[in-house]
């Protein structure tokens, strides 16, 4: 019997299609986005929403998380542009790969608040319907850290670790034989995002069937369950990030945010779940009455009366 001595890892994440690369890190991004639409749209309107307001909805929230993501990385790692040797304007190049979750999130949801105010939707209504989602394509995204070699942890020798490449634009680099250089085996810090974060949106799915929570809840609950897991996953990593008194940037954020989210979380207890109200873009609070059944038949009757009466400029 073969015992499995390490996890392997792609030797390609880069395929030239002619003057076109084709990326193995976007293709997932791209994947994760499509399935979280996919879902949220399935949860929306079993929750009340109209269909069609989730892409509507995206159209604004994605390129604000894609740009959000992007200068949050960029802040949290910033040696690869600003430090020596660093190539500042690398820092634009997202399909090189590099988003963070942190700003994806925080800017995606100000994309989703304009969009969500512009139809008159309640956003913390539509960020329950989201938070499953989210959470999946966050786990398929993690595959294009898998392709490119990148975001392990540290070293071990245990069944399941990480066989890992030294990385050469887009390829893994070859030795004089000709075979690819490995650098070691690490902690596969990817699939332990992966495999929690799927875990995770399960959770996020079972805990708003069972307790119904109320508006905003269950986006509270993704944010202290993903940041639980990334708090520990983080601790494992040793990739170059910026740290505050020796402590990566990330861990203080999963503190602070998750903490947050707890607080949400118990102020929120024991209120019911609102019915999804939604106005309309003149009118986003839905304030306008809706006509009564009287008015409603009233106005039927006048219908049927001009059709048998056409007055001036009828035909």
């Amino acid at each position: 019997m073969t015992v499995l001595a390490a996890i392997p890892s792609p030797t390609q994440g880069v395929w030239e299609l002619g003057p076109l690369p084709l990326r193995a890190y976007a293709l997932f991004i791209v994947a994760g986005i499509v399935a979280a639409v996919m879902l949220t749209e399935r949860r929306w309107v079993a929750r009340g929403g109209a269909p069609g307001d989730v892409l509507d909805i995206a159209v604004w929230a994605v390129p604000f998380g894609i740009i959000g993501g992007r200068i949050y990385h960029v802040i949290s790692s910033p040696r690869a542009y600003f430090g020596e040797g660093g190539e500042p304007l690398r820092a634009f190049a997202i399909w090189e790969g590099g988003l963070g979750i942190w700003g994806a999130i925080f800017f995606g949801g100000v994309g989703a608040w304009i969009a969500c105010r512009r139809r008159g939707i309640p956003l913390p209504a539509f960020a329950d319907a989201v938070a499953p989602g989210l959470l999946v394509a966050q786990a398929i995204g993690r595959l294009g850290n898998w392709f490119n070699n990148e975001l392990y942890g540290r070293a071990t020798d245990l069944p399941w670790a990480l066989r890992i490449y030294e990385w050469d634009g887009g390829r893994a680099a070859t030795g004089a034989d000709g075979e690819p250089v490995v650098l070691g085996t690490f902690h596969p810090t990817f699939l332990y995002e992966l495999l929690w974060n799927l875990a995770a949106a399960a959770l996020v799915i079972w805990a708003d069937r069972r307790f119904r929570l109320a508006h905003g809840q269950a986006f509270a609950l993704y944010v202290v369950a993903y940041c639980t897991g990334r708090l520990w996953i983080e601790l494992l990593r040793t990739d170059p990030a910026e740290t505050f008194f020796g402590v990566r940037l990330n861990v203080f954020t999963c503190v602070i945010v998750g903490l947050l989210a707890v607080a949400y979380l118990l102020s929120q207890r024991g209120r019911p779940r609102e019915h999804i109200d939604r106005g309309t873009a003149a009118d986003p609070a839905g304030a306008t009455p809706a006509p009564d059944a009287g008015t409603v038949a009233e106005t039927g009757a006048a219908r049927e009366d001009d059709h048998r009466h056409p007055g001036p400029g009828q035909t």
